[in-house]
């Protein structure tokens, strides 16, 4: 069976902007080669919840149509994106992961960055698998299923979550851009472990209504993208819908420009022996670069070990109304179940406590930027490992307590990062470098990013699976 080729990667956004408006390409050509390579491979890879196929050629066919009468919309005019599935989208029932019904309770009307997609002239193909309510960070779902990472179409591994149909969706070449959503990990970790770029904003930053809320104090919207260029012109296109006084587009940065702290505490702890290996070249890389580097202690940055098994299943029961919980609770996946079972012992007190600790560890971080431009780590602590490997709860519980080690502390500190790739293990597994940046400043951070990516080798991407050839 031929597949068509993916019509964004060889040339990135920029590339396809430019395509579009040369006419060597349109949108509805664009879409029709992704809806076609989804019929193909996503009933092998799960990446998707919802297809929306006749809404999305309608839509494509309505970009080509302003940008021929002299519309122009802006750099993601005419973009197949595909958006996580915890937005109010019309015309999509909305399931945040779960067999649950939540429609009554998220409401029917779009939030302010689904108004921005559309605005910004995105066509959206349709609606990624989660972890059930974002409450799992490893993308291992009994409700909904668990999508396939394609970088190992022989051992099914675990894609990161929760956002694990976005990253799986770009890896294999099923949109342009992801949207994800950002708690503690949940767009870096599938970026990551699906050897992409990913993007946690700022909290507040984009506004998160008309999505489903985990922890409203850390909930993030994010983007996957495969550079961090492409991220960079996405995230300027969408902020400047949301927030139209913002800056222009950062100047370029150069590594010499540049000092990164290096953590001397928590962040390098019980990381992969091939992870800490690729990790010390890259740091290699940029400081021979010029990239200055020096070593921070990051304060308090076991405090997001108190406050996330507190806040986000207290906030979670809060939305969800521990009536309705108790009564479909033998519906919710086993795993999500248990840890939203332990809001109902959460006391009021306990969790307020934790909240002002947590505003006392952002403030007592702050001078840390003082001193550097970001703050480096591996993303994660290991590559993708295999699905079978959660049957033991313990190496269950390992794995995920390994996949938020590093990525937890940007959103209890209310930082924005990324995580960028880093090349691959001795398996062929792709690896994944963080940098974190403080609150607010995303736009320079992700001028950072596209300095330092500059620097490492291309980022690899799974080249076929299952006998079809993805790129």
């Amino acid at each position: 069976m031929i597949i068509p080729s993916d019509p964004v990667a060889s040339l990135g956004i920029t590339g396809f902007a430019a395509a579009l408006r040369r006419g060597e390409i349109t949108s509805e050509q664009a879409v029709s080669a992704y809806l076609a390579r989804i019929d193909i491979l996503d009933p092998l890879l799960c990446a998707y919840e919802t297809v929306d196929a006749r809404r999305a050629l309608a839509t494509a066919r309505a970009m080509d149509t302003l940008l021929t009468n002299g519309v122009d919309l802006g750099p993601l005019m005419g973009l197949p994106v595909s958006v996580k599935d915890l937005f109010v989208i019309d015309g999509i029932t909305p399931h945040a992961g779960s067999n649950l019904s939540i429609q009554d309770k998220l409401g029917t009307q779009e939030g302010t960055f689904i108004r921005a997609l559309k605005s910004s002239g995105c066509v959206i193909l349709g609606t990624t698998r989660m972890v059930e309510f974002a409450l799992g960070i490893t993308g291992h779902s009994l409700s909904r299923g668990t999508p396939w990472n394609p970088w190992d179409d022989q051992q099914h591994r675990l894609p990161g979550g929760s956002s694990s149909g976005a990253g799986v969706a770009l890896a294999s070449g099923l949109c342009g851009l992801s949207i994800g959503s950002d708690t503690g990990g949940s767009v870096r970790v599938p970026a990551a472990m699906c050897g992409l770029f990913g993007l946690k904003t700022t909290v507040g930053l984009w506004p998160t209504d008309g999505a489903f809320p985990l922890e409203p104090n850390t909930d993030s919207i994010g983007l996957l993208t495969r550079t961090a260029q492409d991220a960079a012109i996405a995230f300027e296109a969408l902020n400047s819908h949301i927030n139209p006084s913002s800056q222009a587009h950062q100047a370029l940065i150069t590594p010499g420009q540049l000092t990164l702290g290096v953590p001397d505490n928590y962040f390098l702890e019980g990381v992969d022996s091939e992870m800490k290996s690729a990790f010390e070249y890259a740091l290699s890389i940029f400081e021979a670069s010029g990239a200055r580097q020096t070593s921070v202690h990051v304060p308090n940055v076991d405090g997001r070990e108190r406050y996330f098994p507190v806040a986000m299943p207290a906030h979670l029961l809060a939305w969800l109304g521990e009536e309705f919980f108790l009564k479909n609770k033998e519906l919710i996946d086993p795993i999500i179940r248990a840890r939203i079972d332990k809001g109902i012992g959460i006391k009021a007190h306990h969790y307020l406590t934790l909240a002002q600790e947590r505003r006392r560890h952002i403030d007592a971080a702050k001078p840390l930027f003082d001193q550097v431009d970001v703050i480096v780590s591996p993303t994660t602590q290991a590559p993708p490992q295999k699905v079978s490997e959660l049957e033991v709860p313990d190496m269950a519980m390992e794995a995920a307590m390994g996949m938020t080690r590093n990525t937890q502390p940007a959103n209890y500190f209310d930082w924005c990062a990324v995580t960028l790739p880093m090349g691959t293990d001795s398996a062929g597994m792709p690896l994944g470098l963080q940098l974190n940046g403080p609150g607010n400043n995303d736009s320079r951070l992700l001028a950072i990013a596209v300095a330092l990516e500059a620097l490492l080798d291309p980022a690899p991407q799974p080249k076929s699976f299952r006998g079809h050839t993805l790129r």
